[in-house]
Formats: structure tokens, sequence, C-alpha cells
């Protein structure tokens, strides 16, 4: 089963809702946005804004924006620290509150992202999807996903695709609205939202589908 992207849903009223809320975020939260502003630039430096590429809907590269949550801080040789030597007591905040991830309003206001879909992950993993795991850029990325909200703590790669997938074959209204009242609960309880986005777990992504690879090359 493809992506549902025929419904009237996923065609026309999911971006229509997506532009207006995000455009309601950014004006409701300009305070918000103009506070973190300043505490970043003083406590974690300029910029205060952190871009990186990411594939976005049929695997366009697009530029996701965060709010900074590390320090530049290098060794003697002028290369940057491992990320744990950089994530500061208030870069943690930022990220265990998600208040980081508030830039990526724009993001969703420009049609780059929706507010719930597969979380978009770095260009680095494009070429060791599986057919089936590509799927998951047949619709928008999220700033929220069926992954994040359904994970006790760290689950594994299959398990994150397979939300992804489900999520992309039942998309709706009702499942759009249960996942972000999920979001909503897990970052004011403070639960863990599995995170499948960033560098840090590409090592490990890349060991696990090179075994997949190759314990399918020896069934044939």
């Amino acid at each position: 089963m493809r992506a549902r992207k025929n419904s009237l849903y996923g065609k026309y009223i999911k971006r229509m809702l997506d532009l207006i809320l995000s455009a309601l975020g950014m004006i409701l939260l300009l305070p918000v946005y103009l506070l973190i502003t300043v505490l970043v630039r003083i406590k974690l430096g300029s910029p205060v804004i952190f871009c990186q590429d990411r594939p976005g809907k049929d695997e366009k590269i697009f530029k996701l924006y965060k709010f900074r949550s590390m320090v530049d801080a290098r060794d003697r040789n002028g290369r940057l620290l491992p990320d744990e030597a950089r994530l500061t007591k208030f870069g943690k905040t930022l990220r265990s509150t998600s208040l980081d991830e508030l830039p990526e309003l724009y993001n969703i206001f420009k049609g780059e992202m929706s507010l719930v879909g597969p979380r978009p992950l770095a260009v680095q993993y494009l070429p060791y999807y599986n057919e089936t795991e590509k799927r998951r850029h047949d619709v928008r990325p999220g700033l929220t996903g069926l992954a994040q909200v359904s994970g006790r703590g760290s689950i594994g790669w299959e398990e994150r695709f397979s939300y992804d997938i489900r999520y992309i074959e039942n998309v709706s209204f009702v499942m759009d609205v249960w996942i972000l009242w999920k979001t909503v609960q897990k970052v004011f309880l403070r639960e863990n939202i599995v995170s499948a986005e960033g560098l840090k777990d590409f090592d490990e992504f890349r060991r696990c589908q090179m075994e997949e690879r190759q314990a399918q090359t020896r069934e044939v």
C-alpha cells in the first residue's frame, strides 16, 4: 500500500492546517523566540540558529532550522570536541523541553515540513535505505511523528522505520491530532521522545543496514 496521497486530507487539508498553525505558532510564540534567542546568544554564542541539510519529500534537500544547543568548543588542533563535551546544561534543557525545535515552524510554513510526519534524518543516511524505508520520503517530514511518540526509551532502527511506514499508509486527521496530543503530553511530562534524526547514531544505523543486506544476500 502506498501513502494515501490522494485523500482529501492528505492532498489539501493537511497542508492548509500546517500553514495556518505554523503561522499562528510563530506569532503567538514570538516572545518565547526572542527570549530563547537572547539566552542562546549569551550562554552558547552565535550563530543562534543551527542549520543542517535534511532530505524532505521526494528526497529533496532543505535546510532544517533549530536553536543552537551546543557551544563551539574545540581542541588544541581546532577540531570540534565530541557532542557530549559541547552540550551544556542549558543546551540539555532546550532539548529536553523541545524548545530547540521551535524554529522548525518556519520550515513547516515554507512547505518543507509538516507538523506530523517521519522525522527528517541526516543526508548521510540516504544511501543505506532499502526500498521500503525510502517510502518515508513519500510525505513531508514532520516536527513530530508516530515513531517519536510510540517508543519507550530507545527503540531500534527497524522499529522506528516500521512506525514511519505505518504512518504514511494510514495518515489521517484523527491520527495527526492523536500524535500531536501525545507529543504535548510527553514534552510536559518530560518523557523520552524517541529521536532518530542526527548523526550521533549514524554508525549504528549503517551497521544495522549492512547486516540486514548481508542476511538478505545469504538467503538468496
